[in-house]
């Protein structure tokens, strides 16, 4: 064995003051640090080795792993901006340059696609459109309000009122009302004029009341003349204390009450008209259902609440047992579709666990992040499926008609995936904001997640 070396001291100076200083020795042959005194073989695994022995040594260094983080985040939001500026690109050449898709299998889409988005209003622009279940949500921000919905083919049309002097102005926000826009001049009047275009009705003659003109036994034709008996739902969401609200908006609907252009129920039965009144929102449901020989408005009921989670209800398009959503037969007969006479078949009782039936509601409506849950992915949960149908189906057991409002608008194929399935399990109305795509598009083909 070899004895081990010992370092030996050696005395220096450094600044006038002696020093030990230690010597260590000399390998004449060593070899220097990354130099080998042989050259070594070649080898893939070898180098791939050194490479990740490398990355991991520099991993280590905090500088590293902060231009690590800052270089990722790039990369996202960059891939982010490119699917943005890619969906904006095909939305427009969808617009602009239409190709098979444009030409639709049903109702769904119909010719009307180009008048969307109009600047004035004809008077037989629904001449060839046909109604579809679209409800045309924050309907007041459309180039025209109620006009291009009902150019899309919607049945359904929504305004946001708030009561100010006297009034009621439309606007989602308070700070967004104007002098022009109230209930009476985009909805009202505009609706009032429809209706007697498309019934003939003569001119008000100066020396008779204008009362005389309307009869009250005639059965009035809608604002769709391909479905006369398809009446336009006019949902009315309060948005400012109910008491002041419910007084000022009966005193409005007095010009259509007066021509008898509102559905109502008389006490024992539901008289259909061109025109159905829900209100929403801040709606004192109390001051509706107060009287029990007349109501003109109707209630926007809680979905979530009317869940029937008594059973695990069946995939509708799948089931063979009668128990397809859209099919459920209710506790009061035939659900508010059916427009022909005076809806007798509705046996008017209270319902025992909520109050809410064809006497008293129309819609039952939910937000559907908060009724179905946040989606996660590309597709619902079966869990969520099953929320769907027994919140469809507690609507179909009451009469009612089963709305969800708040669905996510992106990504494109998310969206178009849940309006597949809402219209399979037989959701009545589709609450839209963008009308073209919901009306002229074929959202039912498959999608990604993104387009």
């Amino acid at each position: 064995m070899h004895s081990p070396r010992v370092l030996e001291p050696e005395v220096g100076s450094r600044g006038g003051s002696s020093l030990p200083q230690w010597s260590y020795p000399k390998h004449v042959n060593a070899v220097e640090p990354f130099e080998f005194d042989e050259a070594l073989p070649w080898h893939p695994r070898t180098r791939a080795s050194n490479l990740v022995g490398l990355i991991l040594s520099r991993a280590k260094s905090s500088q590293f792993r902060t231009k690590l983080r800052k270089r990722i985040c790039f990369l996202i939001v960059s891939f982010l901006c490119i699917i943005g500026l890619v969906d904006v690109l095909s939305s427009i050449l969808q617009s602009h340059c239409p190709d098979d898709i444009d030409v639709i299998l049903n109702r769904w889409i119909s010719i009307t696609a180009g008048t969307i988005g109009i600047g004035h209003w004809v008077s037989d622009v629904t001449q060839h459109v046909q109604p579809v279940r679209c409800h045309s949500h924050n309907d007041y921000w459309r180039t025209v309000p109620l006009l291009d919905a009902i150019a899309a083919g919607c049945s359904s049309v929504e305004a946001d009122v708030w009561h100010r002097n006297h009034d009621l102005y439309v606007g989602h926000r308070e700070f967004e009302l104007r002098a022009n826009g109230t209930l009476r001049s985009l909805y009202i009047d505009p609706l009032i004029n429809i209706i007697e275009s498309h019934n003939k009705i003569p001119l008000c003659d100066t020396e008779e009341p204008c009362d005389s003109r309307w009869s009250v036994d005639r059965r009035l034709t809608g604002v769709f003349s391909t479905e006369p008996d398809q009446p336009l739902v006019l949902v009315i969401d309060f948005k400012t204390p109910g008491e002041s609200t419910w007084r000022e908006l009966q005193t409005q609907l007095e010009a259509l009450r007066d021509r008898n252009m509102l559905t109502y129920f008389n006490g024992t039965a539901i008289v259909p008209g061109p025109i159905v009144i829900v209100g929403s929102g801040n709606a004192p449901f109390d001051n509706l259902t107060a009287s029990n020989t007349y109501r003109d408005v109707f209630f926007d009921a809680p979905l979530d609440q009317l869940a029937d989670m008594s059973a695990i209800w069946p995939n509708p398009n799948r089931a063979v047992d009668g128990a397809r959503a859209t099919d459920v037969k209710t506790k009061y007969g035939a659900s508010h579709r059916g427009n022909s006479g005076a809806q007798s078949i509705y046996d008017i009782e209270r319902d025992t666990l909520n109050g809410y039936n064809p006497s008293n509601s129309y819609y039952a409506s939910a937000n559907f992040k908060h009724a179905v849950g946040h989606i996660f992915g590309s597709r619902l949960t079966q869990k969520q499926l099953q929320l769907i149908r027994a919140q469809v189906r507690g609507a179909h057991q009451r009469g009612l008609k089963a709305r969800y409002w708040g669905v996510p608008a992106w990504p494109i194929g998310l969206r178009n995936h849940i309006w597949h399935i809402l219209i399979r399990e037989g959701v009545d109305v589709l609450s839209v904001d963008d009308l073209r795509q919901a009306t002229t598009w074929d959202w039912r083909r498959k999608k990604g997640l993104w387009f």
